[in-house]
C-alpha cells in the first residue's frame, strides 16, 4: 500500500495527530473515529469526506441489519449473514502481510483484514444497530462478543469476524488461542476490550508489521507517535522510538531521546540507565 499512497502534509498529519489525541482522552472514546484517524495519519489521500463517507458506510450497513433480531445468538446470526454472507467481510492469511489490512477505511472498502479491524466493522455495524456487543482480545486472534458483557457466559456469544462471522462453539476460542500462543483460555481473556486497548492493539500490530520492514520505517515511527499520544502507555515506547529514529539515521534526535529515556528510567534502575547512556553515545558518535 506504501508504494501507491502519500503521507499526509505536515500540516495534515499535525491536525490529525491533535484529533486522535483529543478523541482518545475523551470521555468516551469512539473507536470508529481513532481508527479513522490513524487511517488519515497513513494514507494523505484520507480526507475529510473519506473520512464522513466511512461513518457513512457504517451507519448503511447497521441500517440494513434486521430490527432487534433477539438473543446474542440472533444477533450473531444476522451480523454474519449480512456481514461475511452479503458483503463478503472476512480474511485471508496473505492480509498480514498488507498495511491496508490494519486500516479501516481500506477494511471498509477491500472488505478484508486482520482479525482485529474486520472485529471493528462489526462492532461498529452491531452497537449502531442497538446490539449487546464488545470486543475480545484472544492472545493472536481478535473476535467480538455478543450478549450483556458481564451477564452470564452460558449467554454469551463469540464469533470470528476473519471466518466471515463464524459463531464459535465447543472449543472454538481454546483451538484459537493454541494456535496462536500454544496455551489455553483464561477467564481473563475473555472480558470486553476497551475502546482505547482495540486502538493500541491496531497500533502495536502496524508497528510489528513495519519493523520487519526496514524500508517502512516511517509507518513505525507514526505508528509510535500515535500509540504515545494515547493516556496509558508503555514508558518503553519512547525508547523504541529512539532507537527507531538512530536506525533511520537520524542520530542527534535518537540521542537526544536515549537520554532523556535514561533519565526516567535512572530513578528505578541506574545500570539500565547507563547501558542506555552508552547507546546514546554511541549514536552520537555516528556524527563524526
Amino acid at each position: 500500500m506504501t508504494g501507491r499512497v502519500r503521507p499526509p502534509s505536515p500540516e495534515r498529519s499535525a491536525e490529525v495527530r491533535r484529533r486522535f489525541a483529543e478523541e482518545a482522552r475523551s470521555e468516551r472514546p469512539d473507536l470508529a473515529t481513532l481508527c479513522l484517524l490513524l487511517g488519515a495519519e497513513a494514507d494523505g489521500a484520507l480526507d475529510e469526506a473519506g473520512l464522513d463517507a466511512a461513518q457513512v458506510e457504517l451507519d448503511r450497513l447497521a441500517g440494513e441489519l434486521p430490527f432487534r433480531p433477539g438473543s446474542p445468538r440472533a444477533w450473531a446470526v444476522a451480523l454474519r449473514e449480512l456481514l461475511g454472507g452479503r458483503y463478503g467481510f472476512h480474511g485471508v492469511a496473505a492480509d498480514y502481510q498488507r498495511l491496508e489490512s490494519s486500516l479501516l477505511h481500506e477494511v471498509l472498502v477491500r472488505r478484508r483484514g486482520l482479525p482485529i479491524l474486520l472485529s471493528v466493522v462489526w462492532l461498529e455495524v452491531a452497537r449502531r444497530a442497538g446490539a449487546p456487543v464488545y470486543g475480545v482480545a484472544l492472545p493472536g486472534h481478535f473476535v467480538v462478543g455478543l450478549g450483556a458483557e458481564f451477564g452470564p457466559a452460558e449467554e454469551r456469544v463469540l464469533v470470528d469476524p476473519f471466518d466471515g462471522g463464524r459463531v464459535l462453539a465447543g472449543d472454538d476460542a481454546e483451538t484459537l488461542v493454541a494456535g496462536a500462543t500454544g496455551a489455553g483460555v483464561r477467564p481473563s481473556m475473555l472480558e470486553p476490550a476497551a475502546p482505547l486497548e482495540v486502538v493500541a492493539r491496531v497500533l502495536n500490530n502496524i508497528r510489528a508489521w513495519a519493523a520487519g520492514r526496514p524500508e517502512e520505517s516511517a509507518v513505525g515511527l507514526w505508528a509510535i507517535d500515535l500509540a504515545l499520544l494515547l493516556p496509558a502507555h508503555a514508558a518503553r515506547l519512547r525508547y523504541e522510538r529512539a532507537l527507531l529514529l538512530v536506525r533511520r539515521g537520524e542520530f542527534a534526535a535518537g540521542a537526544g531521546e536515549l537520554e532523556a529515556y535514561a533519565e526516567v528510567v535512572g530513578a528505578v534502575d541506574g545500570e539500565v540507565a547507563e547501558e542506555v547512556r552508552g547507546e546514546a553515545r554511541a549514536a552520537r558518535a555516528m556524527l563524526n
